[in-house]
């Protein structure tokens, strides 16, 4: 057992302080930097009448003797660090309150849209192919992707302190990358898709089964789940100084480095460099896989075929165009080189508005999945 007392010396205006620690039968007491040591039996001894008494004691077993929390450490003093300060967007009270109802309502839509989309794949018999197969998995993983950000960002608005704990901070770290690297996937997949449809009209059924597309669906989960890791977990064993506060609205690799003790240029390049490889490598598969289509395309005689033919992939290049510009524009660049301010809108535009208008892109330039919603709503 550990016993601190704080021993506090009132004499008019003067005050003295004095630091008893206790550990079985030594103490030692520091007083106006002295110090002293002396058998615990002489405790009450040296506790006189004057001094008015405030003691915190810690009670610690054998399966807690080796925990350690995390701590911030500066030049001069060193403080306990249960979390981080997440500082989202500034403004007054009445402000706060109405961006809370403004996400809170983005949030709600967001969910309905893609819900929706997931419903009429799975009630409408006609749609259940691999395209729309893929674009059900496709909404289900953006009704997570917007998840692991706006509900935390919600409570901060209505939050004092806006703190985030420590083990919080990694997690929404984890998921939010996670997400978004199985986003990449998808989208690269989806491509593959319709390559292989318009490309490959008379082999289509054949590659394209329900037991090959269901592979392809996990192995983007399986991916985008392992790729960020490694680089999470070192991030999350360096020592943070200063300030715990994060000028943004999540746990962002770059404020997070911002916060580190000493600056560690090799973990800065290696997320750099993953972000680079999961960025490029689907955007080039699915330049490719487009630039085969369009060919092909280009390549049917009739003007209804290469309107269809177009329709069908206008959709998703205007998905990936919108994703893919604004996270590159992010991770790509160093993320030293963007203010905060850049940082928030842009992080917000890819986690909560194409969330947000994903589906109506989808629905709006899809005719059979503009019947299947009138179906589902009944209109």
């Amino acid at each position: 057992m550990e016993v601190r007392v704080l021993l506090k010396k009132q004499e008019g205006k003067d005050q003295n302080y004095a630091k008893h620690e206790a550990s079985g039968l030594n103490k030692t007491v520091t007083m106006d930097e002295e110090m002293f040591a002396f058998p615990k039996d002489e405790l009450n001894t040296f506790l006189g009448s004057n001094f008015s008494l405030n003691c915190h004691l810690t009670v610690s077993g054998a399966f807690t003797a080796h925990r350690r929390m995390k701590t911030l450490s500066s030049p001069s003093n060193s403080t306990t660090i249960s979390g981080f300060i997440l500082l989202g967007f500034p403004c007054p009270r009445e402000g706060q309150i109405l961006l809370f109802v403004l996400f809170f309502v983005v949030y709600l839509l967001t969910l309905m849209g893609n819900a929706s989309i997931i419903c009429a794949v799975r009630w409408d018999q006609r749609l259940h192919t691999p395209m729309y197969l893929l674009l059900a998995n496709f909404s289900f993983l953006e009704i997570w992707y917007v998840t692991s950000t706006v509900p935390n960002m919600l409570v901060n608005f209505l939050s004092d302190t806006k703190v985030i704990s420590f083990s919080g901070c990694f997690l929404q770290f984890y998921f939010f990358f996670s997400l978004g690297s199985t986003e990449c996937f998808f989208l690269a997949v989806m491509a593959f898709d319709r390559y292989l449809a318009i490309c490959r009209p008379l082999h289509y059924p054949a590659l394209m089964t329900g037991c090959f597309c269901n592979i392809l669906v996990i192995s983007c989960w399986v991916l985008g789940f392992l790729w960020f890791p490694v680089p999470i977990i070192i991030i999350s064993q360096m020592s943070f100084c200063g300030s715990r506060i994060i000028d943004h609205f999540l746990c962002d690799p770059g404020p997070l480095l911002a916060l580190s003790c000493v600056r560690d240029s090799l973990i800065e390049l290696t997320s750099s460099t993953l972000s680079s490889l999961l960025l490029f490598i689907p955007f080039f598969f699915i330049m490719g896989s487009y630039a085969l289509v369009m060919r092909a395309v280009l390549r049917v005689p009739s003007a209804a075929g290469r309107r269809k033919a177009f329709s069908t992939c206008g959709s998703h290049l205007t998905v990936v165009s919108l994703f893919y510009g604004s996270v590159m524009v992010m991770y790509v660049s160093p993320t030293s080189e963007h203010t905060a301010g850049m940082q928030k809108l842009v992080t917000l535009f890819y986690s909560v508005v194409t969330p947000l208008i994903n589906p109506v892109i989808y629905s709006l330039r899809n005719k059979d999945m503009k019947r299947a919603m009138k179906k589902l709503l009944k209109i």
